[in-house]
């Protein structure tokens, strides 16, 4: 009796469970990486690998800051990070910034614009990026017909998993994070603040989309999976998503890298809020007279 009793509620939590199922009551665990059939980038959030706990160890601490250095996993990798903190924060949470390198450039070498970020009251994460920001576009997009995960598109985890580190610092405001890249590393911050749904917006230095729909539009690219991958790398791609959430361009006009008319044809893709700040310099990458544009818009952004 006892044994038939038991086989009958086994029974009946089986069919119950398939009928949840069935009818969408129990939802399935979307996968971790995919891109849609629009080229889409899609991370299941929030983005951080939960084991170990990344714990920064401290680096220096000053009456102005406190500098930490940190090591999160990310999709197989270990991303070194460094966290600056303001020092005068009289106890109250500070907004946080993620800080993307622009090719080549360490977390070190990112530490002027950290040094100043934090002096006008900002925390922010450098990170070390795969590769240190380089790309390799052609290899990306063979592994992506293999069917497995770019590095790019890892590149992008790794921005959103930094976004992470910061909000579990005591001293951040989680629901105040903003994404800031340069050049190859703007395209990141695009392309994370666009996936970020908490993020507040956006700055975008020295850098601009690759505008793979003209491509497409003339037909100059044809295959399916090809044009699937190279829209999801694009930040053209993504600017949608972004707004009404803040979106920051400033530029050199005479950039040797990047043309000014580049960034043009990405900022006006985009919908408000938004603004591009052009300073006349020859150089590319961000440079003290950007400093007022990036006060008042961060001040802006964080009111």
């Amino acid at each position: 009796m006892k044994r038939s009793l038991a086989i009958g509620i086994i029974l009946a939590i089986i069919a119950v469970t398939l009928i949840l199922t069935l009818t969408g009551c129990i939802a399935k665990q979307e996968p971790v990486w995919g891109i849609t059939n629009d080229g889409f980038l899609r991370y299941r959030t929030p983005a951080l690998d939960p084991d170990p706990e990344p714990l920064p160890e401290l680096l220096e601490k000053t009456d102005n800051y406190t500098l930490y250095e940190v090591v999160y996993k990310s999709r197989g990798a270990d991303i070194e990070g460094l966290i600056r903190i303001p020092g005068n924060r009289s106890g109250k949470q500070v907004p946080g910034i993620v800080l993307l390198p622009g090719a080549t450039v360490t977390k070190e070498g990112e530490q002027g614009l950290a040094r100043y970020l934090c002096d006008i009251g900002y925390a922010s994460i450098a990170i070390d990026q795969r590769n240190l920001g380089g790309i390799n576009m052609e290899g990306d997009l063979r592994t992506f017909l293999n069917g497995e995960e770019p590095a790019q598109h890892k590149m992008v985890y790794d921005a959103l998993s930094a976004a992470e580190v910061l909000r579990r610092q005591p001293e951040i405001d989680p629901d105040r994070i903003l994404y800031l890249g340069e050049s190859n590393g703007g395209r990141f911050a695009i392309i994370g603040c666009a996936l970020d749904e908490r993020a507040r917006g956006v700055v975008a230095i020295s850098t601009c989309g690759y505008g793979i729909d003209v491509l497409v539009a003339s037909a100059r690219m044809k295959d399916p999976e090809v044009i699937r991958f190279y829209r999801s790398v694009d930040p053209d791609t993504y600017l949608d998503e972004i707004s009404p959430r803040t979106f920051v361009m400033i530029h050199s006009l005479n950039d040797p890298v990047i043309p000014y008319d580049s960034a043009q044809q990405t900022y006006i893709k985009i919908g408000e809020p938004k603004s591009l700040h052009v300073i006349e310099a020859e150089r590319h990458g961000y440079n003290a007279s950007m400093n007022p544009f990036l006060e008042a818009e961060l001040a802006r952004i964080f009111s």
